[in-house]
């Protein structure tokens, strides 16, 4: 469920901390964390906390999806997984669109479509199609990518998923694809 003023007020009470400040503390935490472990769990709340319309301007003025996208360049999977998966969940917003795609976001998410991770191309391909707009049409419809979209729209018999999520980039951004 989404969080209004109001609701959000309720679900903290009177000694409870203010949401700017909680994740302000699971920033914190993760840019101190010493264990992987600790960083993916960090990193999957604040996905979590990215998928609330609520929470978008905490996003942006605590930089935090930009600690997604440092999330989308390690090599444990687990946080490449977290990081995308809060673009994904954020990008509908344009401005949060507009933060990722100026800091590089885009390349990392075209990398995500290769990922061995099931939710990692997932998330990919749901925030290419919400961030495939005029301005960032030519860096995404590139010929490999649109390449490997197809393929995953073909894979109906392997993941239905994957299937229906492509045709549906396909059908929006890309014409003659019928």
């Amino acid at each position: 469920m989404f969080t209004n003023d109001r609701r959000q007020e309720e679900r903290t009470g009177r000694y409870g901390t203010p949401r700017l400040q909680y994740l302000q503390d699971l920033v914190s935490q993760f840019q101190n964390a010493t264990t992987e472990e600790t960083k993916e769990k960090i990193a999957a709340n604040l996905a979590n906390f990215a998928y609330d319309p609520y929470n978008y301007t905490f996003l942006r003025q605590l930089n935090i999806l930009e600690l997604f996208l440092d999330c989308m360049t390690e090599s444990n999977e687990k946080l490449v997984e977290f990081g995308i998966g809060g673009i994904c969940n954020s990008c509908a917003e344009p401005a949060n669109a507009a933060i990722i795609t100026q800091s590089g976001g885009i390349p990392l998410i075209i990398q995500c479509l290769s990922s061995p991770v099931r939710n990692t191309v997932m998330y990919a391909l749901g925030s290419l199609y919400y961030l495939c707009s005029a301005p960032n049409k030519e860096e995404i419809l590139k010929p490999e990518v649109i390449d490997l979209i197809k393929r995953y729209a073909a894979a109906g018999d392997v993941s239905i998923n994957f299937s229906n999520l492509a045709n549906a980039f396909l059908e929006k951004h890309v014409s003659g694809n019928k």
